[in-house]
């Protein structure tokens, strides 16, 4: 019988993105996420809402390109690491990756009670049920690990002191990080909505320019490069390969940054 599953706002959203994940693989099929399918299976959820969002469905896949991409680069470089992934929701990310030592998906405990059902992990992968604001780096065993931290999907939820003080956390726990992290432009955070989850209390509240403005905020951080969501959408709309090279496109498109505490890449 199908899990019944009742969420509302943002964890809601962690629906929304798995299935358009399930979709794209079915379908077009530039990603081939198992688990996504998986997850959908067992799900009792009305998506007809997410059907009809393509936009947002263009945007998960774009994104999850883009970061499968940074993610699998940086481990190939970097074996043996610890990866924390912020605000995982349902993400699969971990099932794709090689190369780490140990895998932390961290979210809030309405959400990881969710994902524990649907995907119970152990040994390499953990999960952390905590806000992302709180001391979490007290829950990460290994020490003296090269360390990647992934925060997809959230910032634009939240406020400039919330994001500051994710990064305190992270500072905190790691003397060497490398963090990859989306960010919205503050103007498109203003005025966007998902249809998808216009019934939910989620709303776009936070916004900033670019990675190098980021970084400015973050005294442990610096900044090493960002890549527009653009990048990604290039690989299944081959017009965003031009599209992609125009400025006002590249800047209303959420980014990818890359910042280091310490040298780690």
């Amino acid at each position: 019988m199908a899990e019944k599953i009742k969420l509302s706002g943002v964890p809601e959203t962690m629906l929304q993105t798995v299935y358009a994940r399930a979709k794209e693989s079915t379908g077009r099929g530039v990603i081939q996420d198992k688990k996504a399918l998986e997850i959908i299976d067992e799900l009792d959820y009305d998506f007809s809402l997410a059907d009809k969002d393509t936009a947002m469905r263009s945007g998960v896949i774009a994104r999850t390109l883009v970061l499968d991409r940074l993610v699998g680069a940086w481990l190939a470089k970097n074996s043996g690491a610890v990866v924390v992934n912020i605000a995982c929701g349902l993400d699969t990310r971990c099932y794709r990756m090689r190369g780490f030592s140990h895998w932390y998906n961290l979210d809030l405990p309405q959400t990881m009670a969710v994902r524990e059902k649907l995907l119970p992990e152990s040994g390499m992968i953990s999960q952390i049920a905590m806000s992302a604001m709180d001391d979490w780096g007290s829950k990460i065993a290994e020490q003296d690990v090269p360390a990647l931290v992934i925060i997809e999907g959230l910032t634009m939820y939240l406020s400039e002191a919330d994001v500051k003080q994710i990064f305190a956390v992270i500072s905190k726990r790691f003397p060497k990080a490398a963090v990859l992290v989306e960010i919205m432009n503050p103007a498109v955070a203003k005025r966007f909505k998902e249809k998808s989850i216009e019934g939910s209390r989620a709303k776009f509240t936070w916004g900033i320019k670019d990675g190098k403005a980021l970084a400015a905020l973050l005294p442990d951080f610096q900044f090493v490069e960002e890549h527009a969501l653009t990048e990604g959408m290039a690989v299944f709309m081959p017009i965003y390969k031009l599209l992609g090279k125009i400025p006002f496109v590249r800047n209303i498109s959420n980014k990818i940054a890359v910042l280091e505490k310490g040298k780690s890449i």
